[in-house]
């Protein structure tokens, strides 16, 4: 199957399918290889059996993103404690939820707990830590779904980043999600150990 995106007010809009009936037949292998054959699109699975397509992104969009993987690449390679992911990378969450946050971290024990095939296919597990950055044809409230299911699968943190309304919605596990209006900075302790991303960078 081809898939196309829709363009609207010069915006690529996501494309929400219900496959359910379809992809309920197919098992993990499978939908990779579905995804493989559509290379120009990122492609989610809801828990429900929603097939989510993500559009590309615009230019400004990829800038924050650039600036972003940058910045905790940096952070990374001083700490050594995890590795990170782009937004390229699909998650298998326990639910059955197939995701792909913008940016993605996870303790180093629990990337090598897999095997190399698996490392090599969509990791069966919630990343620790996941961003989501949004952008001008993402739905705020659905992007706050997503990351109150990151929380519920097993992330310990996590950041909705909206620079439209420079705003970020930290997320943590028992606790409502934290809002800060237009902050100069945002630090990942205590799970992110003296990591503080400045967002002048980000905005």
């Amino acid at each position: 199957m081809q898939i196309e995106t829709i363009l609207v007010d010069n915006y690529f809009l996501p494309i929400v399918l219900n496959f359910q009936d379809v992809l309920e037949k197919l098992n993990d292998d499978e939908f990779e290889e579905f995804c493989r054959h559509n290379p120009d699109v990122e492609i989610e699975l809801t828990k429900e059996g929603e097939l989510i397509i993500m559009p590309p992104t615009g230019g400004q969009t990829g800038i924050r993103n650039f600036s972003l993987i940058g910045l905790f690449f940096n952070w990374i390679e001083k700490d050594q404690s995890g590795v990170g992911f782009d937004s390229s990378t699909v998650f298998v969450l326990p639910n059955s939820a197939k995701r792909s946050p913008d940016l993605a971290w996870a303790k180093n024990n629990k990337w090598d707990a897999l095997s190399d095939e698996e490392k090599e296919k969509f990791p069966p597990f919630c990343p620790d830590f996941v961003v989501e950055l949004r952008s001008p044809s993402d739905s705020i409230k659905n992007l706050q779904t997503k990351m109150e299911e990151y929380i519920e699968n097993g992330a310990s943190l996590g950041w909705l980043i909206d620079p439209l309304q420079r705003k970020i919605y930290v997320y943590r596990p028992n606790a409502e999600p934290e809002i800060l209006e237009n902050p100069e900075t945002v630090s990942g302790e205590p799970l992110l150990k003296e990591f503080v991303l400045k967002m002048k960078k980000i905005w």
